[in-house]
């Protein structure tokens, strides 16, 4: 069963990273924001929504959505290298990429969980 696991983790990686990186070649700083941005409503959404939901959701599944897709396709060492860019370059965004991260995340992560609940009692 382990091995399940772990190829449903390594397919789901290859799909998320490779999302990340068209995301981050199109719009760099801003698509590495935007793919951290989605990773956090998308993670508190699955949660939400197989918790509360299905209860019989296979591991291989819920390891392979959320370890492996939404752990590749988000990036907190390309977010640190963005911010460490911009800072160095004297940009005036750099404090706001930080800020803006950290806060617009936690609500991207409060709002994948706010319809990750309804989702599953509409459904459930």
């Amino acid at each position: 069963m382990l091995i399940r696991k772990e190829v449903s983790i390594a397919g789901f990686a290859f799909f998320g990273g490779c999302a990340r990186f068209l995301l981050t070649a199109a719009w760099s700083a801003a698509g590495t924001l935007i793919s951290n941005l989605l990773g956090c409503f998308l993670l508190a959404a699955l949660t939400y929504y197989g918790v509360n939901t299905i209860k019989g959701m296979p591991d291989w599944l819920a390891a392979g959505l959320g370890t492996g897709f939404v752990g590749a396709f988000t990036t907190f060492s390309s977010f640190n290298l963005d911010f460490l860019k911009l800072q160095q370059a004297n940009s005036p965004y750099a404090m706001a990429y930080l800020l803006g991260s950290i806060f617009l995340g936690l609500a991207c992560a409060y709002f994948g969980a706010f319809c990750g609940e309804r989702t599953a009692r509409w459904f459930g």
